[in-house]
């Protein structure tokens, strides 16, 4: 069923059991948080906060915290969604009467994919001219925030060109009642707008839009090609029009029954120190220099609701967000390139940390050509280590990636890095903002034997490797994991170990981790291993030979991805904070935390 807005979302999880209202005063500074990634945990419902400490407004969190609540917001399977947008492409391309009868539901379903504009709708019910910002009750979520941010903001700009939309989802550091920081990460079609305004000199205006139909979250942050507004895909989502209502300042059509909207502009040259922030990383991402969201005014429903999401190490509510969207990419993907079969991009390193994409190989090395077509699309140009693997190869399955590479990745053929290259903003490893290098791994089957034979046996003890090593695991037979304290200052004694070592010589990676990693836990395996390596930086192969103009590693290859000098530090509760949770959790009418 469509949710038209926030209100009958809301609506629609309370009435199913799947929405708790937490009547008990709770503050948006780091309680908010706490609460959020305990529910979250457990797989608990979503939350309406009615008594927010120092704000007139409610707060609704958790909202997409469980893969059944992301498919509502969806309107249903996303992978049929997008399977829906694949098989209408085809049957118009081109188009004949026979595929147009054939079609004629999803024809009548694109029809309602549209901007429906209309004069009067809840949003205008109230109107806040100047604003006061410190009224919103913005969320401080981690204890070393540079201030409260909006976590949940579609922020709408239009094509200083051509008129064309689009809708993002940046945070904003609320600096002020009157101003926030714009975080455009490169790659976002907010900030190509703003680069085109900044070359002619002039102001961008901006629309930030907080609530209004679920759907518009998702097509938010849905990887579509430049120029494409996600407001059509959120229409498309929900069966149904989006209703617009054109405002006189701007231009811009922003949704009738969104919660609140901020009016403003952001203007070339008009900087401020923005964050750190904790992010989807797990880390408190960079501080630096981005532009200033001056706001001019702010429009309400009455008794508005004021959406928000928590990030942190995984696992949190993009987690499944990015699931679904994958979901629903996928066959867009393989339209453009039919050789995929299919595409991970894994949520447990931060999504561009890692991905791993399989091909149905129709000659020697067609794989290679795939993969570095994939890596200049969008968003996924920002993947650090793209993992290419032969199409019976499930992608999902981190074990079954490492036994294709265990089979028949070949040191010599196999490895391509690339540096410097373009990397995700939040990505801290480089040795800039925006800058590092790219692992490119080819374990395809060409149809030739395995080039080994049997895998590694017993993972060895951590007394019988070095006096710092604490913990060993393996990630199939490609990867062991080696967990070392804090005190090891160089690791070159420890991968000599290794490499000599008879249980561990075998794998064809050590991947070296930092103490506060487990062992025991998959997800966070892969977080606290590929948010924290630079490829150029962090290799050490077990030899090094030059062929033509070639670089050629040697197995093992010792991975040095523990937390760095520079780095920054991981997300952590506030202990005197948790407490105080702690010590009221019976009071929010959840279950015990």
């Amino acid at each position: 069923m469509p949710f038209l807005d926030l209100r009958e979302f809301l609506t629609y999880l309370e009435q199913h059991g799947e929405l708790v209202r937490i009547k008990a005063p709770v503050d948006p500074n780091q309680e908010m948080t706490i609460i959020q990634h305990r529910v979250m945990a457990a797989q608990g419902p979503a939350l309406l906060f009615e008594h927010v400490v120092g704000s007139p407004y409610r707060v609704a969190t958790n909202l997409m915290g469980t893969r059944r609540r992301t498919r509502l917001m969806f309107g249903g399977d996303p992978a049929r969604l997008g399977e829906r947008i694949l098989r209408l492409s085809r049957t118009l391309m081109p188009p004949t009467l026979s595929g147009l009868a054939r079609a004629r539901h999803d024809l009548w379903a694109l029809t309602k994919a549209r901007l429906r504009g209309v004069k009067h709708g809840p949003v205008l019910e109230t109107l806040t001219e100047p604003p006061d910002l410190n009224r919103l009750p913005v969320l401080t979520c981690w204890p070393e925030d540079g201030g409260p941010f909006f976590t949940l903001p579609l922020v709408h700009t239009t094509d200083p060109e051509n008129g064309g939309g689009n809708l993002g989802m940046y945070r904003l550091q609320r600096f002020d009642a009157r101003s926030t920081g714009m975080h455009w990460q490169i790659e976002r079609g907010g900030g190509f707008h703003f680069h085109k305004a900044v070359a002619r000199h002039r102001p961008l205006p901006v629309s930030v839009i907080l609530g209004g139909p679920p759907a518009l979250i998702a097509a938010a942050v849905a990887p579509l090609p430049e120029g494409i507004d996600e407001r059509l895909l959120a229409a498309y989502m929900m069966d149904h029009p989006l209703d617009v209502i054109k405002r006189p300042s701007s231009n811009h059509r922003v949704p009738a029954r969104a919660e609140f909207v901020i009016e403003g502009t952001v203007s070339p040259g008009d900087l401020r120190w923005e964050g750190p922030f904790g992010d989807h990383f797990g880390h408190y991402s960079q501080a630096a220099d981005y532009p200033v969201f001056r706001v001019q005014r702010v429009l309400a429903r009455r008794d508005a609701i004021y959406p928000a999401t928590v990030v942190g190490k995984p696992v949190q509510e993009d987690y499944y967000l990015g699931e679904a969207l994958q979901a629903m990419t996928l066959p867009l993907l393989k339209m453009i390139r039919p050789a995929v079969m299919d595409l991970w991009a894994y949520p447990e390193a931060g999504f561009h940390a890692l991905a791993v994409m399989s091909v149905a190989e129709r000659y020697p090395r067609e794989a290679l050509k795939h993969t570095l077509g994939m890596l200049g699309e969008g968003q996924v140009s920002l993947t650090k280590v793209m993992i290419t693997v032969d199409q019976r190869v499930d992608v999902r399955d981190f074990t079954a990636v490492s036994q294709a590479l265990w089979r028949h990745l070949d040191a010599a053929t196999g490895i391509h890095l690339l540096a410097p290259t373009a990397l995700d903003t939040l990505d801290f490893t480089g040795p800039a903002m925006n800058t590092g290098s790219r692992l490119i791994l080819m374990a395809t089957d060409a149809g030739g034997d395995p080039l080994r034979g049997t895998p590694p046996g017993k993972i060895p003890a951590p007394k019988d490797l070095h006096p710092e090593v604490t913990g060993t695991a393996a990630l199939g037979p490609a990867f062991l994991l080696v967990r070392t304290r804090a005190g090891l200052a160089d690791i070159e004694a420890l991968r000599q170990a290794l490499l000599h070592h008879p249980a561990s010589r075998d794998y064809l990676f050590h991947v070296i981790v930092s103490e506060d990693v487990p062992l025991d836990d998959p997800t966070l395996m892969l977080w606290g291993w590929f948010t924290r390596f630079d490829p150029l930086a962090d290799l050490y192969p077990a030899g090094r030979t030059v062929a033509g103009n070639r670089l050629i590693f040697d197995f093992p290859i010792t991975i040095d991805a523990r937390w760095k000098r520079g780095y920054p530090k991981p997300v952590e509760f506030d202990p005197a904070v948790a407490k105080k949770v702690d010590q009221r959790w019976r009071t929010f009418g959840l279950p015990d935390g």
